[in-house]
């Protein structure tokens, strides 16, 4: 059996692309081979973003690759996926969605201690194309003063 702890798949395109307001740990509701082929690690978080829709939150773009052993129950894999959270967490997204420019992204997939599929959500902010010339500066510079630390 294999290990399943060591999952975790990134969406290391958002935080280049967005500004990170504020996270949150969903539940993610999944069929059968979805988590099957999660735990192998088929999935892709690349251009996924959330919606609310009748004060549900889904998330869509999110590509779960079909599970190989999966003959004709197999899913669909870019389907959206309802996400689980508190009411009090919900309500407070929905509000913070009515201001001009945000947007919730999928950051992270992982599978928890108890063996169930988590997400994490960021609250995001659009990033123009100079701030994205700067965040690389400041990038590059911290890479380069942990660098001469080291040494």
């Amino acid at each position: 059996m294999a290990d399943y702890k060591n999952i975790s798949i990134k969406n290391k395109r958002a935080t280049f692309d967005y500004e990170i307001l504020d996270t949150y740990t969903a539940g993610i509701v999944l069929s059968g081979t979805e988590i099957k082929s999660l735990r192998l690690g088929k999935a892709s978080l690349t251009d996924s973003y959330c919606y609310f829709h009748e004060h549900e939150l889904f998330l869509r773009g999110m590509n779960i690759s079909e599970y190989h052993w999966g003959t004709y129950n197999n899913h669909i894999p870019k389907r959206d996926r309802k996400l689980l959270l508190h009411r009090k967490e919900l309500s407070k997204m929905e509000r913070a969605l009515q201001d001009k420019g945000l947007t919730i992204v999928g950051l992270k997939v992982f599978i928890n201690e108890k063996g169930f599929a988590k997400i994490v959500i960021g609250i995001a902010k659009g990033r123009k194309s100079f701030d994205k010339r700067e965040y690389i500066k400041e990038k590059d510079a911290k890479r380069e003063m942990d660098r001469y630390m080291k040494k």
